[in-house]
């Protein structure tokens, strides 16, 4: 059997795990909101149309962070449109993902939402086919006590106390041209920029994102960064980052590797920031947000010229099994191994949309794999993430050539004294003996070890088989005090929890 090495020590430290880092998204799209999160008349419906059973799913996936309400969707939203007495809302063509929106569902609903849920908000605003006159208007809607035109709307509307939203995306994806009002980035820039400005005036504790790229493969890829933080740097925050990762679009080594390429991304935009600032000769570092990921079988969707106008269609319901599951729990391995820099980051999306939560009209909600790997992260990485640089063997693969079988990280919480390891195994042949050495924790032992993987790494879970995958518990690991010794099959994401008192 194959074998690899890695160290844990408290003195090697990458940085704290920022709760933010696991977050969620609820666009208007598909059935993400309607029949996903709020559907009035389901029998686990509560009095604002809530679905319970989703909720408590929400809860145990550990979500931290929902940005709201796009993704494409918001940069041709009006948000004037979902407040209000429902029946004088209007209904609109949303030209993003071609459907029909009523705006059922909007702000005063998230909100109340996010509350029931126990998430902060992250709000996303339209500098698509709108502009800095509008993000304030909303601002002030949201934010502002009372008194004014907007804050007495919101009174009016039954919200009396401001919703203190403090974390807002300036637009989403405009350098890419599907999105309505698709901009260059000097075009952005300068609306970023003078946005960002009057909302600080408004509030300087404000967190705001700036958009970038909206892939690492699109031509302005990092130039984009670059000119945009050149207009922006004094006034932002974060700059965001997306990918998605396509199972059918290359071959199964390199999708196992998928998070060589965001390990690169992070970096690369890390470095181009970091330039910037010098460049603008400021202390402040921006840091990064990774407000979209996840896999999706994207090559199956047809593009939006192939949809039809309907209200909350089935769209991009991606069915994930055992591999997706640990691509998945790879993307947060590497996300916690920037955790110096990643300030927050969202998995898109929550339900029924390429989502880690499924559910059926008026019937059931369940897991899908990738939940699993999310819920014990979020739950589990605490305290300081831990510098670790496995001595693994490699791998080689079409995309992005030698990777490490073995991914890892590890967290340390020095409060409860608990470590969390999590590893991923990438080789879909062999198994991997890995040795953990824990000489700097003397008298370490296992509390937890938990393995996902499966003879068939195509396994799903299901309505009618909800928990067919799920991790499954390893009786027996034990250390001897200075080292730990686990065997990770063959594609498998594994986690180990130790306590050092």
């Amino acid at each position: 059997m194959p074998t690899a090495r890695l160290t844990l020590d408290p003195g090697f430290r990458v940085g704290t795990v920022d709760r933010r880092l696991f977050g969620s998204f609820v666009e208007h799209m598909g059935r993400t909101v309607y029949t996903g999160i709020h559907e009035p008349g389901h029998p686990a419906a509560d009095a604002d149309g809530f679905r319970t059973d989703v909720l408590d799913l929400v809860r145990e996936l550990g979500v931290t962070l929902v940005r709201y309400p796009g993704g494409n969707f918001v940069s041709n939203h009006r948000w004037e449109d979902g407040v209000g007495p429902r029946e004088e809302r209007p209904t609109r063509l949303d030209l993003a993902w071609r459907s029909i929106e009523t705006n059922a569902f909007g702000l005063n609903e998230f909100m109340a939402w996010t509350a029931r849920a126990g998430v902060e908000p992250m709000m996303a605003l339209n500098l698509g086919t709108r502009g800095t006159a509008e993000a304030l208007a909303l601002l002030e809607y949201a934010n502002h006590p009372g008194g004014t035109a907007h804050s007495e709307l919101r009174r009016s509307h039954g919200v009396p106390d401001p919703h203190g939203i403090r974390m807002w995306c300036l637009g989403n994806e405009l350098d890419g041209p599907w999105q309505m009002g698709h901009k260059t980035a000097h075009e952005y820039g300068r609306l970023a920029a003078e946005t960002a400005r009057a909302m600080k005036r408004f509030d300087p504790s404000l967190e705001l994102v700036a958009c970038g790229s909206s892939n690492a493969h699109i031509d302005t890829f990092a130039s984009w960064e670059a000119t945009v933080l050149e207009h922006t740097y004094e006034f932002v925050d974060h700059i965001s980052l997306h990918a998605y990762y396509d199972p059918e679009s290359t071959d199964a080594d390199s999708f196992l590797a998928s998070a060589a390429e965001m390990d690169r991304m992070i970096d690369a935009i890390t470095a181009t920031a970091d330039h910037v600032g010098a460049r603008v000769r400021s202390r402040k570092k921006i840091k990064l947000s990774f407000d979209e990921w996840n896999v999706w079988y994207q090559g199956r969707f047809g593009g939006e010229d192939s949809l039809e106008w309907q209200t909350a269609p089935r769209l991009i319901e991606d069915v994930y099994d055992v591999t997706d599951a640990v691509v998945v729990g790879s993307l947060l391995i590497t996300l916690l191994r920037h955790a110096d820099r990643i300030g927050a980051a969202c998995q898109a999306q929550l339900a029924n949309v390429i989502a880690p939560i499924m559910t059926e009209p008026g019937g059931p909600a369940w897991r899908q794999t990738i939940f699993h790997p999310f819920a014990r992260t979020a739950r589990h990485a605490r305290g300081t993430v831990l510098r670790v640089e496995p001595d693994s063997p490699v791998i080689d693969t079409e995309r992005h050539g030698e990777v490490p079988a073995l991914w890892a990280t590890a967290t340390h919480d020095e409060e409860s004294g608990e470590i969390a390891l999590f590893a991923v195994n990438r080789d879909r042949a062999s198994a991997l003996a890995t040795t953990v050495d824990l000489r700097s924790f003397p008298g370490a032992r296992v509390v937890e070890h938990l393995v996902l993987a499966d003879d068939d790494p195509t396994a799903v879970n299901t309505a009618d088989r909800p928990d067919r995958v799920r991790p499954r518990p390893v009786d027996g690991t034990r250390t001897d005090g200075e080292t730990l010794t686990v065997d990770l099959p063959p594609v498998s994401w594994t986690m180990v929890r130790l306590a050092t008192r």
